[in-house]
């Protein structure tokens, strides 16, 4: 009998883990109607982006942003089994987080009108994408080392006044930086569903040369990956179910890149960024590359002198199986305005990872 017993629950138990499937999470950036042309089959998250501060309260900033949510949230009619967030914050869209969340009186503030606006609206929990606590961001912005204690107690009140069954996430920074500064691991994660892992970004303005900006694994000229991002998080004690590994819809491009290497690592000058949909416009002079230890895609303009780093459809691929390899949570992306509305790279994710 014990045996039996013991075999049952065996099996209960593998047959609760193949049913734990890997998400798809997509942040959505744009207007009230365009939502409406995208097929979200598949996709579990949407992360209405942005909401921003009015004192110390979450605020919807516009009519037109509130018309947009509302008919982001509509789409649970047509996607039953779709969830919706709001999100605080983006890259500098956090001006005063730093001060408001400063008090425990700001923060139970927020806490409330957080929970408030999403019963408002019928949505299902909130993603802070405060870029960032403890740490510098966007210039000009505040920030303490304090925010890293005041981040947890955020987190603390948010689930004291949201309800039980509210999605609370939270997007991170891939760098040594934010791991050790921003975020009390130990305290944050017991208290939020998942952590949005911006995988991205690693080659930016700043950079002063070439390299994968979304790499997935490392190469021998760069430290700064997916994979290592994501192993520094699990050494931190962080379950592989609450992670969340980012793709990027868009393109970083540099100028003045000399002609070595196809462009790969080599001192350059800031260009611009593309999303997916207007970098085809400017793709006829480029030839493209694949590198086999980055599992990343880059193309090189010899006419130009430009460099290009992405994601693409076969490192968007790469990304879902080692997301499903690794048992983690899924893979979000930024953001879904950027890609196109059909055959676009939020297909080719969700046909692998489904």
């Amino acid at each position: 009998m014990k045996k039996l017993v013991l075999i049952l629950l065996i099996f209960i138990s593998c047959t609760n883990n193949a049913d734990i499937k890997p998400q798809v999470i997509a942040y959505y950036a744009g207007d009230e109607k365009s939502i409406d042309e995208f097929n979200l089959d598949g996709v579990d998250q949407i992360i209405y982006s942005f909401l921003h501060l009015k004192g110390n309260k979450l605020a919807v900033d516009n009519e037109l942003d509130s018309l947009a949510l509302l008919n982001v949230v509509n789409q649970k009619k047509k996607y039953p089994k779709l969830k919706v967030l709001v999100s605080l914050g983006g890259w500098g869209g956090c001006k005063t987080c730093s001060d408001a969340f400063s008090t425990e009186e700001g923060r139970v503030e927020f806490a409330i009108s957080t929970a408030n606006i999403i019963e408002l609206f019928n949505a299902d929990g909130i993603d802070l994408d405060w870029e960032y606590p403890g740490i510098s961001g966007f210039p000009g912005h505040d920030y303490k080392p304090e925010d890293k204690e005041n981040f947890t107690d955020l987190v603390v009140q948010l689930r004291k006044y949201m309800k039980r069954d509210d999605i609370l996430s939270f997007a991170a920074g891939a760098s040594t930086r934010f791991f050790e500064n921003s975020v009390e691991w130990d305290k944050v994660m017991p208290l939020v569903d998942n952590v949005n892992l911006m995988t991205y970004d690693f080659y930016g303005s700043g950079s002063g040369k070439t390299g994968h900006h979304t790499a997935l694994s490392s190469n021998e000229f760069q430290d700064r990956s997916a994979e290592s991002s994501i192993e520094a998080l699990i050494n931190l004690g962080v379950n592989p179910k609450q992670i969340f590994i980012g793709g990027a819809f868009y393109i970083k491009t540099f100028k003045n890149v000399e002609n070595i290497n196809n462009g790969l690592n080599q001192n350059a000058e800031w260009n611009r960024s593309y999303s997916q949909i207007n970098f085809e416009d400017a793709r006829s002079n480029f030839s493209f590359y694949w590198d086999s230890l980055a599992k990343a895609p880059y193309a090189y303009d010899s006419i130009n002198k430009i460099f290009a780093t992405f994601d693409d459809h076969k490192s968007i691929k790469l990304k879902s199986q080692y997301a499903i390899d690794n048992n983690l949570g899924g893979i979000m992306f930024w953001q879904l305005m950027n890609d196109k509305k059909q055959n676009g790279l939020l297909k080719t994710m969700v046909n692998h990872i489904k």
